[in-house]
């Protein structure tokens, strides 16, 4: 449970300062849209999200059980936190966040860390998939500019909300979302280590500050993001609200746990080391109890932000601090300039990255699964689409540890730990 920092700087040296420093400043370049649109699209303050990877991103480096993860907002927890908003308000969410918090907490000092590996693989393929469909769908809103009330939480009745606004969409954001959309597909192919989500999402934004074929900005819409870290604060609690929530937090538990291990375990091959899972899960608990103390969202291990630090140079948990003390710094000294993002341009990000969470150059390789295990896949991913996230997890991970103590699989299996920030680039 020891964290990684204590570790690696027993030898640091003025030299990894450096590299790391420099790592830091390039996630916090890619950060800082994406917490925006990560933040926009669960329906919270686009504020939350820079809190998020300034808060929580520090204290998953700081106290984590990897040499390089970056934490912060993840589109994995759109969904569920869209739904607890839309039911319970913000401060059913930061309460929820809180909880969630706690849970990891225990499970951490439990050593619980392996125990998430007997989830089955297909459970977590077929829950990212259908989180994939409605994080795209959800951003269809703002990439093609219509106005009208904010969309429900459930998938069908969303559909229909998009249906009845379709009068309002405005072709001049429609061209600027899909074009961004495109730019970003097809530079990255071209020049994969050149962080083309953020620079389409500023190219477009300055396109509508200068007046070329305006688009609605962040400040039109959310009004001008603050220019300091809020002071932390406790949200309500009631029993009742406890008990409510509560089904919510395993949920954001649970997610947080998953997608910050897979982070540790694409990291660990990246580098050649070997993270802490139980230091890891005591990380992501302690950041997940003080992001909501700002306002924040729920935290975990970002897979992409992750390898851009790899591949940027990074190796200590230093450049994971520097980018949360940049998106900072960020905040403090250029929040005008988030203000100018353009929201088509946002959008399109996000269905980017919907689009690479799904993995769809491994659709020949799931195809060749097991049926049982191609069924619970799809099965996994229906239920996290038209019913509900926290049920298509339950259900989904009793029928899948049914069919392995079927087969007499008792050993955790190896999970597939893909490289989601672009490409159809694989482990090796």
């Amino acid at each position: 449970m020891k964290p990684k920092i204590l570790t690696t700087i027993q030898d640091y040296s003025w030299s990894q300062f450096g590299a790391d420093a420099l790592a830091g400043v390039t996630v916090a370049l890619v950060a800082l849209p994406l917490s925006i649109a990560i933040a926009i699209a669960s329906g919270a303050p686009p504020a939350a999200g820079l809190v998020t990877a300034m808060v929580a991103g520090f204290l998953i480096s700081a106290l984590g059980g990897s040499r390089v993860q970056i934490g912060g907002p993840t589109g994995a927890f759109i969904v569920v936190v869209y739904a607890v908003i839309h039911e319970h308000g913000y401060d059913g969410l930061l309460l929820a966040t809180l909880i969630a918090g706690l849970i990891l907490l225990i499970a951490g000092l439990l050593r619980a860390g392996r125990l998430i590996r007997h989830v089955p693989e297909a459970v977590i393929e077929g829950f990212t998939l259908g989180i994939a469909v409605v994080i795209a769908v959800s951003q269809l809103k703002d990439l093609a500019g219509m106005t009208g009330p904010a969309l429900p939480a459930d998938f069908l009745p969303k559909l229909e909300g998009l249906w009845a606004m379709r009068q309002s969409i405005d072709p001049v954001s429609v061209a600027r979302g899909v074009g961004a959309v495109a730019a970003i597909l097809v530079l990255r192919r071209v020049a994969p280590r050149i962080p083309w989500l953020v620079l389409v999402v500023v190219l477009a934004s300055i396109a509508t500050a200068l007046g070329f074929a305006p688009v609605e900005t962040v400040s039109a819409r959310y009004g001008a993001l603050p220019d300091a870290l809020p002071m932390p604060s406790l949200p309500n609690v009631s029993a009742e609200l406890l008990i409510a929530l509560f089904p919510s937090a395993l949920t954001i538990a649970f997610l947080s746990g998953i997608e910050s291990l897979l982070s540790a375990i694409v990291a660990d091959r990246m580098i050649g080391g070997a993270h802490r899972s139980n230091a890891e899960l005591i990380a992501q608990g302690a950041a997940n109890i003080a992001s909501p103390l700002f306002g924040g969202l729920p935290a975990t291990g970002a897979i992409a932000r992750t390898a851009t630090n790899v591949n940027a140079g990074g190796r200590t948990p230093v450049a994971g601090m520097v980018h949360a003390l940049v998106v900072l710094l960020a905040l403090l000294v250029a929040a005008p300039l988030a203000d100018a993002l353009a929201l088509p341009a946002l959008a399109a990000l996000l269905i980017v990255t919907a689009w690479t969470m799904s993995e769809p150059h491994r659709w020949p390789e799931r195809l060749r699964l097991p049926k049982a295990d191609l069924a619970l896949l799809i099965g996994t991913a229906a239920l996290t689409v038209l019913a509900d996230l926290t049920v298509a997890i339950a259900v989904g991970t009793m029928i899948g540890l049914a069919l392995r103590l079927s087969r007499g699989e008792i050993e955790a299996p190896r999970w597939h730990t893909p490289f989601r920030w672009g490409g159809d680039k694989r482990e090796k």
